[in-house]
């Protein structure tokens, strides 16, 4: 039997096992995460490595494939991970926050299993617990389309993943001290690109390796902690291709501003001189930004990137014209085959309206951050695990945050309350959410288990007549949304993905301090055909520890 032979036998076989076990592919991975010595900065630091490397290795699927991931914890404190705009249907078992998850303890591991269902586009995962994101673990997640559902560009030479975020020069835990009695972080002392910050001057090694004529994808994610960034390609232009999962009109653009938490693809073609060239990412909004640079290098080029950077655009006006721009593809597809603009979102009745309005103060003489005056803290048992145990009442009360919060205090601000925060949602319910940033500085807010329609970003207060202005049209399908100074944004996302979500602010220490919340979205009656059982290997803690696990759901 010739080598063609074999080659056709196999693919029937493997056609044939997956038809009849009737599952999606299966990706393993296996993490040792730990503490190592690098230095982001020029400054030697502890950092968190997931297999000897910083940021951790890339986790690289197609849409419906299973994931498993198997962190084993080798620091010393406690550890999750979440994976951030993943949206774990019907599984906020697997979403890897305090209010879903019992943390790794230190010297034993727990398996991640998750599906990206329906899901294409670029993501990160991060970890969650103790403020060890500013020490790193954080790594690329991307997800691409099956084989027969068309994509609206052609196949690029690489796929390349880049990571921007400002960084601190103090460790985590000294940063923690910090806010844990009361002081405020303060600004970042750089900006790396992939965990580098780059010098700027010729010597650095290239990050990227280009050939002449070809055209390249950049996923980039603004993985930091307080700035929104700004990202360029010295000499070159970027056609904007993907918004977090979402095909969007492709406009070109000379610089794309990325807030907190914010992900997004670009397609770049090496039509230039062939040289040395610098990706250039900088700060946005800050009296004296941080630049960093990585460089990129046409292949057998001998010439060094010219000194001269590219600027970044002044103000916040400028960005918001730059969000208005951003604009769902209605006619291409994305993970599954039929087109994004099928589904006719503006034409959807709106169940319930929730204002969130931000607001920080001090409690018992220290900061903390708040959303319609709750500050949100994490109990001892996880909220979802309070939930399934019947224990709910012995640990947090329900709708502490009410749909029209009306400040009462000076400057918008009013009395912060602690305590676990969750409201309740209605099951495939239509809900506007309008979010008010009533502060100085840009905020920037993530959805976990949904994407949502960013239909609008105004300057001042939301009323109902603002609804006029809405693009109920070709708003992108995303799962983070910026908020400007005095300023509000408006978002819409049907409620029709069952668990305990957690909406947040992707600032490192307002979250900290509690400016987030948690949505829990439940089906009448229980049941596997709207959310899958509590894992088998789930880890347990709080006034759970002991009890009797409750009776598995059944379809």
């Amino acid at each position: 039997m010739n080598n063609k032979m074999r080659s056709v036998l196999a693919i029937l076989l493997a056609m044939t096992c997956i038809s009849v076990n009737g599952e999606d592919p299966y990706l393993f991975y296996e993490w040792k995460v730990t503490y190592g010595t690098l230095s982001p900065l020029g400054v030697p630091q502890k950092v968190i490595l997931i297999n000897n490397q910083f940021p951790g290795p890339r986790i690289n699927g197609t849409s419906n494939n299973n994931i498993h991931v198997n962190v084993f914890n080798q620091l010393d404190e406690p550890l999750l991970f979440t994976w951030n705009g993943i949206q774990q249907r019907k599984n906020s078992w697997q979403e890897g926050t305090l209010g879903t998850n019992c943390p790794i303890p230190p010297g034993t591991n727990y398996t991640y299993r998750f599906q990206v269902k329906d899901q294409i586009g670029s993501y990160y995962y991060y970890p969650t617990t103790g403020l060890l994101r500013a020490a790193g673990g954080y790594g690329p997640l991307t997800v691409v389309s099956r084989a027969l559902i068309p994509v609206p560009f052609d196949k690029p030479e690489d796929d390349y993943t880049v990571l921007v975020g400002d960084w601190y020069t103090k460790s985590h835990t000294e940063l923690r001290s910090m806010l844990d009695t009361g002081r405020r972080l303060g600004r970042p002392q750089g900006l790396v690109i992939n965990g580098k910050s780059g010098k700027g001057d010729g010597k650095d090694e290239p990050m990227y390796t280009l050939t002449p004529g070809k055209t390249y994808r950049f996923r980039f994610c603004n993985v930091g902690m307080k700035d929104s960034i700004n990202v360029r390609f010295q000499g070159h232009t970027m056609r904007l291709v993907e918004i977090e999962g979402s095909h969007v009109v492709q406009n070109v653009y000379d610089s794309l501003d990325i807030h907190l938490g914010q992900c997004l693809s670009v397609l770049v073609t090496a039509d230039k001189e062939p040289k040395d060239y610098f990706i250039v990412a900088s700060t946005r909004f800050t009296k004296e930004p941080h630049t960093a640079t990585a460089t990129i290098r046409y292949a057998n080029s001998k010439s060094p990137a010219s000194p001269q950077l590219p600027k970044a655009p002044e103000g916040w006006e400028w960005s918001l014209n730059q969000f208005r721009s951003f604009r769902w593809n209605l006619t291409n597809s994305a993970a599954r085959p039929n087109p994004q603009g099928s589904y006719h979102y503006g034409k959807i009745n709106i169940s319930r309206t929730i204002k969130l309005v931000t607001s920080a103060g001090k409690v018992d003489g220290k900061l903390r951050y708040a959303i319609n005056g709750i500050s949100h803290v994490d109990p001892p048992t996880p909220i979802r695990l309070a939930q399934h145990y019947g224990v709910s009442d012995k640990v947090f009360k329900y709708d502490l945050i009410k749909d029209d919060y009306k400040p009462t205090g000076e400057d918008g601000q009013d009395k912060i309350t602690l305590g676990p925060s969750v409201i309740n949602g209605t099951w495939k319910s239509f809900v506007e959410f309008v979010i008010e940033n009533p502060g100085k500085s840009v905020q920037s807010f993530h959805t976990s288990g949904y994407a949502f329609f960013a239909v609008s970003i105004e300057p001042g207060r939301w009323s109902p007549e603002k609804r006029k202005n809405y693009n109920l049209l070709d708003a992108v399908s995303r799962n983070t949304i910026q908020v400007y100074p005095n300023s509000f944004a408006v978002i819409m996302t049907a409620l029709d993905n069952a668990g305990l979500w957690n909406i947040r602010t992707n600032s490192m220490e307002k979250h900290y301090l509690g400016q987030q919340f948690y949505l829990s979205v439940h089906a009448a009656t229980v049941s596997l055909q709207d959310e899958y059982n509590m894992p088998d290997n789930n880890l347990l803690c709080g006034i759970v520890k002991d009890l009797p696990k409750p009776t598995p759901f059944r379809a």
